[in-house]
């Protein structure tokens, strides 16, 4: 399996290299010369393999023999070592937890795949390797958690002041060691244009050998097909529509993958909140980017997503087809508190914010086929976000992992949009 770069101006890349570079120097994004086919047998026993087999069989084509596959097997069975139930919320639409990780989070699985293909790289190569990560929420905590006394790696995570929750910011900054943590007076947009500086920097890239850890990154993006055939082992009947809460759009783009594979779905819903690039381009046809704007929904805050040209590479950039398979909508945070309330008080679950409005997006797709089911993507546990317990009425139980957070010793430096000051952090970990 190789890569290409979706500008089209970068060499051909295997899946060591997109790893370990994580953007191609045209500043694209990789993207696998070929989609493989799941096969009928693997797709037809979905009900009866365990995950840590599954992720291998839909992971091993694009990782192309650059890991042996004993090796392979084992960093599957590390990364997906957690349960990711299906619940039913109502007869009609079911939740697909995946924040039952260590950071409770669905970014989990990715930084957990990606640090070990790390981990396997940098064994065959001296001196540290800098991994990157911009964050608008639960990113940054994965991927430290996932990093975090990996010898010979450095970590660096960008998030932006202000706007992530309580516990985001601790699980981002209370690790210290090998994970430093930067503290942007600004955006997501601008914690990400700096990481995409840093890895287009040629000069820097002789200096220290960087890559990210953002789902720009293939081992970062891949792996959450996984979780697609985990929620298709349980379930029952035809095909589901399937919403998905999106924000930088790799999780939804890895569905799409997953779906093309052979993976049966009916249609996805890519639930936007009030940053709707997305949905207006649905509407429109035009792709414009647009400053972000604070939701109850944080993870969620971007206006320039930048997976959606692999969902637009999918499809050949045919709008027509790319309609076939999807719609975009955008979701207010009113209508989101109103759907977190609701689910509550009707049918007793708890949603967090961005699974509210894959909720509120799915139920009204529903509305239009009343033989059809669903299932949402909620991606990360309630206990994360500071406005639940004000919007449904009461407190949410806080796990102990999360519980002894709040007594740890916070490690981060406040900057601002300073492309050198942030170079010169780099260039400071890599000596």
């Amino acid at each position: 399996m190789h890569y290409f770069s979706t500008n089209r101006r970068s060499p051909r890349a295997t899946f060591r290299e997109t790893v370990l570079s994580g953007q191609p120097d045209d500043k694209g994004l990789y993207f696998p010369e070929s989609i493989p086919k799941i096969p009928s047998d693997v797709l037809a026993g979905l009900g009866g393999r365990n995950n840590e087999d599954l992720a291998y069989d839909v992971i091993r084509p694009y990782v192309g023999g650059c890991i042996p596959d004993e090796r392979l097997h084992e960093i599957c069975a590390e990364t997906v070592n957690f349960p990711f139930p299906l619940v039913p919320i109502t007869d009609r639409i079911s939740s697909l937890e995946l924040f039952h990780g260590p950071t409770l989070a669905f970014k989990d699985v990715g930084a957990r795949f990606m640090s070990r293909c790390l981990r396997y790289f940098s064994e065959e190569r001296r001196g540290k390797t800098i991994v990157l990560v911009a964050t608008s929420g639960d990113t940054g905590g994965a991927v430290a958690n996932g990093f975090h006394g990996v010898g010979g790696i450095e970590v660096i995570i960008l998030y932006p002041k202000g706007r992530v929750s309580k516990v985001q910011e601790l699980q981002l900054s209370t690790l210290g060691g090998n994970v430093t943590t930067l503290e942007l007076r600004g955006s997501f947009d601008e914690c990400q244009a700096l990481a995409k500086r840093a890895l287009a920097d040629a000069d820097l890239q002789k200096r220290a050998f960087i890559t990210s850890a953002n789902s720009i990154n293939v081992a970062r993006w891949l792996p959450q097909q996984f979780y697609y055939f985990y929620a298709l082992k349980q379930w029952h009947g035809e095909p589901p529509v399937i919403a998905v809460p999106s924000g930088n759009f790799g999780n939804l783009a890895s569905g799409v993958l997953a779906n093309i594979s052979g993976l049966p779905v009916k249609h996805f819903v890519a639930a936007c909140n009030a940053n709707d690039v997305v949905p207006e381009f649905f509407e429109t046809g035009e792709y414009r980017p647009k400053p972000s704007i604070s939701t109850l929904s944080n993870a969620m805050d971007v206006g320039d997503p930048s997976n959606f040209v692999r969902i637009l590479e999918m499809f050949c950039h045919d709008k027509a087809d790319l309609k076939r398979r999807m719609c975009a909508v955008s979701i207010s945070d009113k209508r989101t508190a109103e759907t977190m309330r609701d689910a509550h008080r009707n049918y007793g679950y708890t949603l967090d914010p961005h699974g509210a409005v894959a909720y509120s997006a799915l139920a009204d797709h529903l509305d239009g086929e009343p033989s059809s089911g669903g299932i949402i993507l909620e991606t990360a546990h309630p206990v994360k976000f500071d406005s639940v317990p004000e919007i449904i009425g009461r407190e949410v139980e806080i796990p102990a992992g999360i519980r002894d957070l709040f007594s740890s010793e916070k490690h981060v430096t406040e900057i601002g949009h300073d492309y050198e000051a942030f170079r010169e952090v780099i260039l400071e970990k890599a000596r």
